[in-house]
């Protein structure tokens, strides 16, 4: 018994260094560049605007800034999370958002309707926009890029339908309760942000504590094996489109609408770029290869700041674009790469 006694303590204790090691090793790549590597460049970008306009960027103001105007791209950067992760894309987000956008004004200013009833109606026409995608793409199985290219073009023609040429403007989008929806703040925070944050916290919460999350998350990586293993791909599929639309349509669009105070044929397809370009960066942060709520909010705020300090450092009026392509350019390869790794 006295010699066992030693080795079995021993046994016991040896566990404690692996688990040490273990952990060092976890905080190690939680901290590494290749997993918050936006992190980093954006505190690279805040020092190097800072000095380069040491006036207005390293503000309360400007953070207030960066925020508020970003806050629409977000929700449309997390309305493609569900698709992405699904493995389907979603063109139509932009026109999804203008067709909502006019929608929502005309029913206020040329029908009249109170804002409750409006925005009801909006968000239906919303589910509807996603019913459509996920027709065209789930049952009829065409490829999601052309097919969401497809029904953007259609919701073009409704927006152009609805509004016409000119802008949808009135006293019931710039006063009252639906002006509040968008422009109300907390300490120089608008709403909107506020609405980009819980939209981020349940997809999250869906795509990391639950089966049908990761149930989808399979599917975007492997349909052909999900379906063999009794994941209800389609289905998925079906409904990621719904929700995306749903997002940038409805939740999106009223808030624009609201910030804005018009109906404006213009106002959707420019958000689609920095959508994609904040999606795809936030998947190589914190989940590597994979789409994420966070990865993709602190993308967004990266691309914000970068366009905002660009701004405020009078650079050229095309810097912004060639920063976000760029930006969208390297997050594409990454996340290709990382996604090949995973396989």
């Amino acid at each position: 018994m006295t010699n066992i006694e030693p080795d079995t303590v021993q046994e016991e204790a040896e566990p404690e260094l692996p688990q040490v090691v273990q952990g060092r090793r976890r905080w190690t790549k939680a901290l590494s560049f290749k997993n918050i590597g936006a992190i980093y460049t954006f505190i690279v970008l805040i020092i190097i605007f800072s000095f380069w306009a040491p006036k207005t960027f390293p503000t309360y103001t400007t953070v207030a800034q960066v925020l508020n105007e970003n806050s629409i791209t977000g929700l449309m950067a997390l309305s493609l999370i569900i698709p992405l992760s699904a493995g389907v894309f979603d063109l139509s987000i932009g026109y999804s958002l203008g067709l909502c956008n006019v929608l929502v004004a005309h029913l206020i200013v040329g029908d009249n309707m109170s804002p409750l009833v409006a925005i009801v109606l909006t968000l239906v026409c919303a589910l509807g926009i996603g019913l459509l995608n996920a027709i065209v793409v789930v049952v009829f199985k065409i490829d999601s890029l052309i097919a969401t290219l497809a029904t953007g073009s259609l919701l073009l023609a409704g927006i152009t339908i609805v509004a016409g040429q000119t802008e949808i403007v009135g006293p019931g989008l710039s006063n009252g309760v639906f002006e509040e929806i968008g422009n109300l703040g907390i300490h120089g925070i608008d709403l909107p942000v506020f609405y980009m944050l819980v939209v981020a916290f349940i997809i999250w919460f869906v795509l990391e504590r639950t089966v049908g999350g990761r149930q989808l998350y399979a599917s975007g990586y492997n349909p052909d094996a999900s379906r063999l293993a009794g994941i209800p791909v389609n289905r998925l599929r079906f409904i990621s489109l719904i929700v995306s639309a749903l997002v940038a349509g409805g939740i999106a669009g009223i808030c624009v609408t609201s910030q804005i105070a018009a109906g404006s044929a213009t106002v959707g397809p420019p958000y689609l770029l920095n959508a994609f370009a904040a999606a795809f960066l936030g998947a190589t942060q914190l989940r590597q290869g994979r789409f994420n709520p966070w990865g993709t909010l602190i993308a967004v705020l990266l691309l914000g700041a970068g366009t905002t300090g660009l701004a405020l450092a009078n650079t050229p009026s095309w810097a912004p674009s060639v920063f976000t392509g760029v930006v969208l350019l390297v997050a594409l390869g990454i996340t290709r790469a990382e996604r090949r790794a995973s396989l």
